[in-house]
């Protein structure tokens, strides 16, 4: 093997280094971000430290050549690869911490959902564009900003309206009730429905309403690094809910 083709590959192997640094340094991001990738950060943190441990026998075999066959009037620039082992121990260490931030994530994560079960039964009040239909029965609590009529639209999972129904709302905060009938008088089944509150402006145009709904809990998931709160089946996330009541 020459010196220049030592030297060569030498330069590749610091190539790949830099690129494996660029790789988990993404893989961090991964994992701080994104829920379940604990597991999966584990494993490729695994197969790096594993590539990283190849690349870098081979980097001294290639080292240990180059000492064998360098030039006595042109010695090798120990900077060169003191810099090289300098930077391997670099990535090693950012390998280690993305793995203890994986299982620091993981732990936080079980210790969020168990503290977030104990709202399991409790009444809730949360910010939707659906209803929950529990038990025959959606209630929802909209704003007028003043006494005027509303109408209040239920749609299908398909988008059809099943029911429309108008009431005289008053100024401020206005509790409405869903029995669970269509506008024919069908029951429908327990469900999450989308849900339109419109109110009537004293210029004879219409605006949405701002409006939250209330349902009981009954289950808590997480997925993408996030707490949801199941209302049956309608899932908000916990930054939508807006107050919890204990029954019973």
């Amino acid at each position: 093997m020459t010196i220049a083709a030592v030297a060569n590959q030498q330069s590749q192997l610091a190539a790949a280094a830099n690129n494996a640094a660029f790789s988990i340094s993404n893989t961090a991001t991964s994992v701080s971000g994104a829920s379940g990738s604990s597991a999966t950060s584990s494993s490729t943190g695994a197969n790096a430290l594993g590539s990283l441990s190849t690349n870098f026998n081979s980097f001294l075999n290639l080292l240990m050549t180059q000492l064998q066959n360098q030039d006595p009037t042109s010695p090798l620039d120990s900077n060169q690869f003191t810099s090289e082992l300098v930077q391997f121990s670099q990535v090693e260490q950012q390998i280690n911490t993305n793995s203890s931030l994986g299982q620091l994530i993981q732990l936080t994560q079980a210790g969020d959902l168990t503290q977030a079960s104990s709202m399991l039964g409790s009444t809730v009040t949360a910010q939707s564009s659906q209803i929950p239909l529990q038990n025959g029965k959606g209630q929802l609590t909209f704003t007028a900003p003043a006494a005027e009529p509303a109408d209040i639209a239920i749609y299908n999972a398909a988008g059809q309206q099943i029911l429309n129904t108008s009431i005289n709302a008053q100024q401020g905060a206005n509790s409405w009730t869903w029995n669970g009938q269509n506008s024919t008088g069908a029951t429908m089944p327990d469900g999450a429905y989308s849900v339109a509150v419109i109110g009537a402006n004293p210029d004879g145009s219409t605006s949405a309403l701002p409006f939250t709904v209330t349902g009981t809990a009954t289950g808590v998931t997480s997925s993408n690094n996030a707490l949801s709160l199941s209302l049956g089946a309608l899932s908000v996330p916990f930054t939508a809910v807006q107050s919890v009541n204990k029954t019973g």
